[in-house]
């Protein structure tokens, strides 16, 4: 969620807490035969369906009025509050200020049909309304905790792939000064403090490139695109790259294929899968792609004979800044990005990306797109089409 829709929640709930004041200042004292929680006329529709939780309580800390979502995020249990809203409710029914009081972790009595998962961190506001009464409001603060952490993780991650470029290249100017006097030695520093900045600006870009896919925005209008197109492109791409490391990129024949996306996206996409086979395959190896319908789904699949990945690792891969040999990677100028961006892509397409491997025999990484039909939906041929050369691969 974006930084406004944050903000417009947080609105929402205070508007929401108002009206439990102004309902509750307006309503009569209850009937004998009403209970005290949750009856017709103390839960408001709105106050029902609302996504945060309101509980009000005296200043011993018997509930007076709540919704659903009270219970569900854990400050009612059974008809007893909790003892953390308790002792905050007594306070501010002295002092008049308001309480923050943070639950961790939360004891939910949430129905096990319900839909919404059990929260990890509720934040509870708690103050005095009138006298004698304390309204508390609650918010599942679960997925902001989660986005921090996220954020966090991530800021670390780039703090620590920036400094090994920027140092190096730092170390190399001062060699290349220092060799002023021996034109070997500077040519031979310049062309390594070059490898580094290309290294680093291919780190920049595909950091920029995560950040606007994992961002809020959607994508821009989407087109129906050829999948024989990307293809065909994503192999155009890589032809440098695969001649220098003696690999050869092979794909099969037209399908006729189409999905709704972006291209440029899908492009980037294929590359990294094709780059990253290429990297871990050995030279004199052979990188094929293939492309099928299945179940309503396009699946472009990048097969590889290379090193392959063990299990442990395999649920990893398209983590950030994971990588599974750094030797490698160094070597080949990896950023760790590359198959993050492939997830990330496929995500924003409505698709998945999966990967299939066995060490010493090779990996297949398929991307999952929602097929749109063709002029002649190729059904015929796609449908009975090939498994990926790896038996058992997705």
């Amino acid at each position: 969620m974006s930084t406004i829709g944050y903000l417009a929640a947080a609105v929402g709930g205070v508007v929401l807490g108002w009206l439990v004041c102004f309902l509750l200042t307006r309503r009569s004292a209850p009937d004998p035969g009403q209970s005290a929680v949750g009856g017709p006329r103390l839960e408001p529709e709105v106050l029902r369906r609302s996504t945060t939780g309101y509980l009000v309580i005296d200043q011993v800390g018997r509930p007076l009025l709540s919704n659903a979502r009270a219970t569900e995020l854990g400050v009612l249990h059974a008809g007893f509050v909790d003892p953390q809203i308790v002792a905050a409710a007594a306070r501010t029914a002295v002092s008049g200020e308001q309480i923050d009081v943070e639950l961790h972790p939360v004891s939910s009595t949430a129905s096990l049909t319900a839909s919404r998962t059990s929260p990890t961190a509720v934040l509870a506001v708690v103050r005095s309304i009138d006298a004698g009464r304390i309204l508390v409001s609650v918010t599942d603060e679960s997925a902001a905790q989660r986005m921090e952490a996220a954020r966090r993780d991530f800021v670390a991650n780039v703090s620590h792939e920036l400094k090994t470029p920027v140092a190096a290249m730092g170390l190399l100017a001062e060699a290349t000064v220092d060799a002023a006097d021996d034109p070997v030695a500077v040519r031979r520093f310049a062309g390594k403090l070059q490898a580094e900045s290309v290294r680093l600006g291919a780190l920049v870009n595909e950091l920029i490139a995560l950040s606007r896919l994992q961002g809020a925005d959607p994508l821009p209008d989407l087109s129906v695109v050829e999948v024989d197109a990307v293809v065909n492109q994503t192999i155009a791409r890589v032809a440098t790259a695969a001649e220098s490391a003696g690999i050869t990129v092979t794909s099969d024949g037209p399908s006729g294929l189409l999905v709704r996306g972006d291209r440029s996206l899908l492009v980037t996409a294929m590359t990294n899968l094709v780059d990253n086979a290429i990297s871990y395959s050995p030279a004199g190896t052979q990188v094929s792609i293939s492309r099928t319908l299945r179940d309503g789904q396009v699946q472009i699949s990048v097969t590889d004979r290379g090193v392959g990945i063990a299990p442990e690792f395999t649920e990893r891969v398209f983590e950030r800044f994971f990588r599974i040999d750094q030797a490698r990677s160094r070597a080949t100028g990896g950023t760790g990005l590359g198959l993050a961006i492939v997830k990330h892509v496929a995500a924003n397409h409505g698709g998945t990306a999966t990967v299939w491997s066995r060490p010493g025999t090779g990996s297949t990484f398929t991307l999952r797109l929602p097929a749109l039909p063709g002029p002649d939906q190729a059904a015929s041929a796609t449908e009975s089409a090939p498994e990926p050369a790896h038996r058992g691969a997705p």
